[in-house]
């Protein structure tokens, strides 16, 4: 049997697909929400969820939680005097899952499609994956939050001909995702996303605006006590969710020990100040909304519903947020909190060919742009570290890209293929996920020798990298999956080191470093020609700014300023 997690920031949960309908599982306490805490007691015995959430508060220093905003990054937590990694809790959290699982459903459960944020990387998504593993799954399919709630939206309007927007808003991510459903085929057009903005970070605005109060008025600051700290965002917590139907709440706690101090805690936050703080945060959803419109290429005014997921959508100013931005009432016809394990266990039902589900069909994109670092030559000089995209962001997946380099040496006899993955014009801003090397390449001349690379890349996250010298039988081929796309520490600092040679400084003169920032910043957003055009642009700009030829800066950083502003609009 296959089930669906929702592998969560805050809560994870489990659903099974039973006679074509998911169905979630309760845990071992009969509750839905599993937190994702894990704490260990002093006699060495680790607890998950509800008990471990509850530890934050008494035993912060023994308890880790919100550790899947880390996920594939070499961050590390110190419990118990051990280092461990992300994927290691995030395993512990899905072996009490699974556990439970198996009492729930009365059979052992070996197999998951698992959920991740649409903008998750390939690092990220590793970790998801090797975690399960960790845990004892096999795990059959990483699936996009936003995706997976959409497919649980589908199950009940397969057979309406309609462009739907998912808003997904989770305790650490942001997700949007265009999506359109035509005769049961549900297609995804467009998806962007934040993987740092999610109910955590509201949560952290309120806590740090009562805290900049009681320094104010009282001259105590609770970050001086972790103890204290972490009463007072459980206390800020619980008035973020109250603060969703009440216009006035009251964080208050009689006795709060702060060191040796005892102190009076009794502070009134209404719903108007709390959104005026959060202003910053709910820009940043707008943008968000606004680069996956764009990338679909459609107006709100073209999208027939908006449907709205996670638990942080519950708050009001992102409803309004939703309904201004749309001109419409978002929907909230699915469980805030559900909708994306359901959509898991609808995604494993299609895995399993389970017939309730009649021709339900699903396509994926790319969340984000893969491609490699070459050295280009504009108006004489080279230009190092640009990055050229292979496989733009916004691909249906599965999909195959190919693009022909030549060598830049004289003589040349051997080339590194740096697999890169981002949206910057240099490479090495973008997320390094490995390389490719190919040797023994013929002497000749520079840019004599041709090399194709070829990127594939598939549903469940696996990237095939062919590199191979035309006109000979020399190729080379990688397989980018799981630990495979994790490089050593020396092989990270080796890149890194011969990368810095090639990294652009801009000047200091406020008109270079201005136009700079904003084609870089529209470059981001841009796919296809429109992006190769701008990035031309800026690695021309580059070129004069490194040769340093005053006679030529200005004219070719108006061309730039000319070529972003005709690109935006």
């Amino acid at each position: 049997m296959i089930v669906g997690i929702d592998l969560g920031t805050t809560y994870s949960l489990v659903c099974a697909l039973q006679d074509g309908r998911p169905c979630v599982l309760a845990n071992s306490l009969g509750e839905t929400l599993t937190p994702s805490a894990v704490s260990l007691l002093d006699d060495g015995r680790w607890v998950v969820g509800a008990a471990a959430r509850a530890r934050l508060v008494t035993h912060p220093e023994a308890t880790a939680a919100v550790f899947k905003r880390d996920m594939g990054t070499s961050r590390t937590y110190s419990i118990g005097g051990r280092e461990f990694t992300p994927q290691a809790l995030s395993a512990m959290v899905l072996r009490s899952l699974k556990e439970d699982t198996e009492a729930a459903l009365g059979q052992p459960v070996e197999r998951a499609v698992i959920t991740v944020p649409a903008y998750f990387g390939e690092l990220q998504r590793s970790a998801t994956r090797e975690a399960g593993q960790i845990a004892g799954f096999k795990v059959e399919r990483l699936v996009h939050e936003p995706t997976a709630a959409a497919l649980a939206y589908g199950l009940h309007a397969a057979d309406r001909e309609q462009r739907v927007v998912v808003l997904d808003l989770g305790g650490g991510t942001f997700d949007v995702t265009v999506l359109e459903i035509i005769e049961g085929v549900m297609e995804v057009q467009a998806s962007a996303g934040d993987a740092r903005l999610g109910g955590e970070d509201f949560l952290e605005v309120l806590t740090e605006l009562v805290r900049e109060r009681l320094v104010r008025e009282r001259g105590v600051d609770l970050r001086t006590d972790r103890r204290a700290w972490s009463l007072m965002r459980e206390l800020c917590e619980s008035a973020k969710h109250r603060l969703s139907s009440m216009e006035v709440v009251q964080v208050a706690h009689p006795e709060l020990r702060v060191g040796r101090e005892r102190v009076a805690l009794s502070e009134e936050i209404t719903l108007v100040t709390a959104e005026q703080a959060w202003q910053g945060l709910l820009e940043r959803l707008r943008r968000v909304i606004v680069r996956a419109l764009r990338d679909a290429r459609i107006d709100p005014s073209q999208v027939d519903e908006v449907l709205l997921v996670g638990g942080a959508t519950r708050m009001p100013c992102v409803r309004r947020l939703a309904a201004r931005m749309f001109g419409r009432l978002p929907l909230c016809t699915l469980p805030a909190d559900e909708a994306v394990a359901m959509g898991a266990a609808v995604q494993s039902g299609l895995v399993a060919g389970d017939t309730a589900l009649g021709d339900l069909v699903v396509t994926d994109i790319t969340p984000f742009t893969l491609g490699t670092a070459v050295t280009s030559r504009y108006s004489g000089a080279e230009v190092a570290d640009v990055f050229s995209p292979i496989i733009d962001r916004g691909t249906v997946i599965p999909c195959s890209r190919v693009q022909r380099y030549s060598t830049v040496r004289d003589r040349q006899t051997e080339i590194a293929f740096l697999v890169c993955q981002g949206e910057h014009p240099q490479a090495s801003k973008n997320t390094l996920l490995g390389h490719v090397e190919v040797k023994g390449l013929p002497k000749r001349s520079a840019g004599e020798v041709l090399i194709d690379v070829r990127f594939t890349y598939d549903l469940n996250g696996l990237l095939e990298v062919d590199a191979e010298v035309v006109g000979t039988t020399n190729s080379v081929s990688t397989l980018f999956h799981g630990s495979a796309v994790k490089l050593s520490t020396a092989e990270i600092e080796r890149a890194r080191q011969e990368m810095q040679r090639f990294k652009f400084h801009p000047r200091d003169a406020l008109p270079n470093t201005t136009a700079l920032a904003r084609a870089m910043a529209l470059y981001a957003e841009l796919t296809g020609p429109a992006r190769s055009e701008l990035g031309e642009g800026i690695a021309a700009f580059r070129a004069v700014l490194d040769a340093q030829d005053p006679s030529q800066v200005q004219a070719v950083r108006e061309a730039l300023v000319a070529l972003t502003h005709r690109l935006a609009t």
